[in-house]
């Protein structure tokens, strides 16, 4: 699964990378985002041509739910089972999206405990997550938007690390997977796998990151490692 994440990358390239038209919310660096957290999110503009990025709660909330309880809000989605299981069916459809980031955390299980590891492209660049979203709407008019982040089989880089990872989308791919539609369900399925093993690495973190309240330039710092 993918629990934490970071997003770095400052608005101008944020613009460039994901090809944002609408205006950009305000929103700081973030080293440490976490579930039930607001996080950027791109995705087609409404009634418009254009991609826009807003902020939405990290834990998908289905829009037949009661509310954002614990036992639906859902932050990652299996590849595998996105188009079946209800809570994804509709939003796979019709409600896919980009989730930016510059890097992820997984933690390895190890003999004194659990090492965390931030996982980035090589080249250090921003991508997007695989990602879905939805409205949530109360009797009392409150609403609630929401995501979730798409994981299949981990590649070969994070496999010594766990078992899953996200599924992380190539530049060439956002507009197949963001403007699609139904039509294109089965051109999207198939987007969902692991990313090239040899365009990521992995590097070992403190535990400071641990804490989802700790959220600076230490949650990416590098440890060095014993040996």
């Amino acid at each position: 699964m993918c629990g934490r994440y970071s997003l770095t990358s400052p608005p101008d390239a944020m613009r460039r990378a994901f090809e944002i038209t609408g205006a950009l919310p305000n929103f700081a660096r973030r080293y440490n985002i976490a579930p039930t957290q607001a996080a950027p999110v791109v995705r087609p503009t409404s009634g418009a041509p254009g991609r826009e990025l807003a902020l939405l709660r990290w834990g998908l909330v289905p829009s037949w739910s009661k509310g954002p309880d614990h036992r639906y809000s859902m932050i990652n989605a299996r590849a595998e089972t996105v188009r079946s299981k209800p809570a994804y069916r509709a939003a796979f459809l019709h409600r896919r999206c980009l989730v930016p980031a510059d890097g992820f955390y997984e933690w390895r299980r190890e003999p004194d405990g659990k090492q965390p590891y931030r996982i980035a492209l090589t080249n250090e660049e921003p991508f997007a997550f695989a990602g879905l979203w939805e409205r949530w709407q109360g009797e009392g008019g409150d609403e609630i938007e929401s995501f979730t982040i798409i994981v299949t089989q981990a590649n070969d880089t994070i496999r010594p690390i766990h078992d899953r990872m996200p599924v992380i989308l190539p530049p060439d791919r956002h507009d197949l997977w963001l403007e699609g539609g139904p039509g294109a369900a089965d051109e999207a399925e198939a987007l969902l796998k692991p990313f090239h093993s040899l365009s990521v690495c992995a590097y070992p973190v403190s535990t400071f990151v641990n804490n989802p309240k700790n959220d600076d330039e230490r949650c990416i710092a590098r440890l060095d490692e014993p040996g």
